[in-house]
C-alpha cells in the first residue's frame, strides 16, 4: 500500500455470548486475552473470503488494524477432565514401532484441560488497507464462504457483524463510531452520568511508534507451519458517542467533583 493510494476502514462489531483470543495457549490451557488478537481478525477475514490455511496471508496480515473495547465482558473457565472408562491409564501421545499409543508413564488416570472465554463482550474493530480490498472483505464478511468464528470455532459471533466502510484514520473512525455496549449497561451508565454524550472507551491502535509489542501477526495458518510476527500498538482511551440524551437537570455522579477546587487551581 502507498501513500497515495485510497484507502478505507472497515468497521465490524465483535460480539458473542462467547469470544476467545488467544496467543500463547498451550494443549491443556487455552488462555484469552481481554481483546480480540489481530491473527483472530485476519482469520475471520480469511474465513469469510474462502481461502484454504494454507493461502497467501501477505495482504491480510498488511491491514491496520484498531481495536475499542465497548463492552469488557467478563472471564469464562470452562474446566475439563478425562478418564478412561474401564479405569485404564490414559494414553500418552508417543508411539510404538508398530503405532500403537504407549500408556503414560508414570500412569496417569485423568487428564485435566482448561479453556478461557469471555462472556458478553462486544467490541469495534477496525481494519484499514487499500479501497478495493476493504471492499472486497466488507462484500465477504456478509456473505461469508466459510463460517465466522470470534477465535474459537465454537463462538459464533451475533449480528449485525458489519457496520460498514469509513474514512478516515483508525483513531478517528473508532472515535466516531456511537457505543455498542448493550441497552441494560447503556441504560445504567446513563442514569449514573446524567445520560452525558460521550463515554470513553479504551482502544488499542497499530502505531509503529507505539509503546507496545503484540507477537500476532500471523505469517502462515497452515495446521503444520503455523508462524506469526510481532507488530506494534498504542493504548489509549476515546471519547466516543453514547446515543444517550443528556439530561440538563441532573448532573453527573462521576467526574463533577474537582479535588483541586479548595486550592484555587
Amino acid at each position: 500500500m502507498t501513500a497515495s493510494s485510497p484507502t478505507a476502514v472497515l468497521v465490524l462489531r465483535l460480539a458473542a455470548p462467547l469470544q476467545s483470543w488467544g496467543d500463547r495457549s498451550t494443549f491443556n490451557r487455552r488462555e484469552t486475552r481481554p481483546e480480540p488478537t489481530k491473527s483472530g481478525v485476519v482469520g475471520l477475514l480469511a474465513a469469510a473470503a474462502g481461502r484454504p490455511r494454507h493461502a497467501a496471508l501477505d495482504d491480510l496480515a498488511g491491514l491496520g488494524l484498531g481495536i475499542r473495547i465497548d463492552q469488557p465482558g467478563t472471564l469464562l473457565r470452562d474446566y475439563h477432565t478425562v478418564s478412561d472408562y474401564r479405569g485404564q491409564p490414559l494414553l500418552s501421545a508417543a508411539v510404538t514401532a508398530k503405532g500403537r499409543q504407549k500408556p503414560t508413564s508414570p500412569a496417569k488416570h485423568t487428564h485435566i484441560t482448561q479453556r478461557f472465554y469471555l462472556q458478553d463482550a462486544i467490541f469495534l474493530a477496525a481494519v484499514e488497507g487499500p479501497r478495493a480490498l476493504i471492499t472486497t472483505l466488507e462484500h465477504a464478511a456478509r456473505h461469508p464462504a466459510f463460517p465466522l468464528a470470534l477465535g474459537r470455532r465454537s463462538c459464533a459471533p451475533a449480528q449485525p457483524l458489519v457496520l460498514g466502510q469509513r474514512t478516515g484514520s483508525l483513531e478517528d473512525v473508532l472515535r466516531a463510531e456511537p457505543w455498542q455496549a448493550s441497552p441494560a449497561i447503556r441504560r445504567r451508565w446513563g442514569r449514573e452520568n446524567g445520560n452525558a454524550a460521550h463515554v470513553n472507551l479504551s482502544a488499542t491502535l497499530d502505531d509503529p511508534a507505539g509503546d507496545d509489542v503484540r507477537d500476532d501477526v500471523p505469517l502462515s495458518f497452515a495446521p503444520t507451519s503455523r508462524t506469526y510476527t510481532t507488530r506494534r500498538i498504542r493504548h489509549t482511551y476515546l471519547a466516543a458517542p453514547t446515543g444517550l440524551t443528556p439530561d440538563p437537570d441532573r448532573p453527573p455522579t462521576n467526574g463533577g467533583h474537582d479535588p483541586f477546587a479548595l486550592l484555587g487551581w
